[in-house]
């Protein structure tokens, strides 16, 4: 397998792992999404959210565009069914635009600004592995929340996600 169609696996897997989340918290009552949580981002809604905005901060970093975030945790969080659809249409996004990237394209150095501050440099590549990495990361963090609240968190391995779409 290419390098290309690793990246191209990588960004199906997360889309697929992520509606499979936002199936699953849809069945919950809106109180436990909002429930305040031991967590950076304070609640299951809130992470969610965290990982949308940060998905559009790559987004932009990867299109050449200014962000315009200037925290991790924005102030504004949609209800579930807005961040769904938002989450849909950017993984659709990662999915079309690793489908369309060459392979000279993935070693291109990106240069970005944290939003904490600081410069750095990624490649394309690198900047798609790490979106698919925090995703997992904090989906991660929902299904302890979940777990806590009772429910059951879907099962998003990658492997899980090979046998069935193979």
């Amino acid at each position: 397998m290419t390098a290309n169609a690793h990246i191209q696996l990588l960004m199906r897997y997360r889309s697929w792992a992520n509606a499979l989340m936002f199936d699953a918290l849809s069945g919950l009552p809106g109180a436990v999404l909002t429930e305040p949580q031991p967590i950076v981002f304070g609640s299951i809604i809130r992470t969610l959210n965290h990982v949308r905005a940060m998905d559009a901060v790559w987004q932009a970093h990867l299109l050449g565009q200014p962000h315009g975030m200037t925290t991790r945790n924005p102030a504004e969080c949609p209800p579930l069914a807005t961040l769904r659809e938002a989450q849909r249409s950017i993984d659709a996004w990662f999915v079309d635009y690793a489908d369309g990237l060459a392979d000279a394209q993935q070693q291109e150095q990106i240069r970005f600004r944290f939003i904490g501050g600081g410069e750095s440099t990624m490649t394309r590549a690198l900047i798609l592995l790490h979106v698919a990495n925090h995703a997992t990361y904090h989906r991660g963090h929902v299904a302890d929340m979940m777990y806590r609240a009772g429910a059951v968190p879907p099962t998003t391995d990658l492997p899980v996600f090979l046998a069935t779409h193979s």
